[in-house]
């Protein structure tokens, strides 16, 4: 028998290296997706459409607003993104663990409807550090920039509503952070009591 699957959520500033550490954390962990996010916001170079997100207009994500398909929603700038909860759920039930790649917003929407979700932030090593990845992706002018980095400042606040911190200064060290956390929790007592009913009995009796 397997047991339910963790829920996790990971937020971070833009620019703090959320989504290489989790593309690196699905290569290496077993059993764990990455939910693929609904968005308004325009394709960028190399990105596709079903991996990265999935791209819908404002009049698509408005229909399955009313529909409530979404776990989650939030207003980012001038973009709308949704979580598909019908995909989560099927998930879960399969004894998948879930990332979900979301800001604060998102993550409090998430908690609110599923207390156990696990939520993880990530931070910069300095704002220096965070400016400086910030500049060096060469996509947007210093306007566009100085308004993500404000808006960072405002996102890093909330860390305080997160379970686990992990400080993104090594890549490598943050990597095995995460690691660890999915880690733990795939060792509880409820998920080990699941996942080795036959052999935690065998042993007792």
């Amino acid at each position: 028998m397997h047991s339910q699957g963790t829920l996790y959520t990971i937020s971070a500033p833009s620019g703090a290296g959320k989504t290489s550490l989790v593309a690196e954390l699905l290569k290496r962990t077993p059993r764990l997706e990455v939910s693929v996010s609904h968005t308004t916001r325009p394709m960028r170079p190399g990105e596709v459409d079903g991996v990265n997100y999935h791209f819908v207009s404002h009049a698509e994500f408005e229909k399955m607003l009313e529909s409530s398909a979404f776990l989650e929603h939030a207003q980012v700038f001038d973009n709308f993104y949704g979580t598909s909860q019908q995909w989560v759920e099927s998930q879960l039930a399969a004894g998948e663990d879930v990332i979900l790649e979301i800001d604060w917003q998102g993550a409090q929407q998430v908690r609110r409807l599923m207390p156990n979700t696990v939520a993880i932030f990530i931070m910069p090593p300095s704002k220096e550090a965070l400016n400086e990845r910030l500049t060096g992706r060469g996509q947007d002018d210093s306007a566009v920039i100085q308004r993500r980095m404000d808006a960072a400042v405002a996102e890093m606040s909330h860390y305080v509503e997160s379970d686990f911190v992990v400080i993104n200064d090594d890549f490598d060290t943050a990597l095995a952070d995460l690691e660890a956390i999915v880690r733990s929790h795939r060792l509880s007592l409820a998920n080990q009591q699941l996942r080795h009913q036959a052999l935690l009995s065998a042993l007792l009796s």
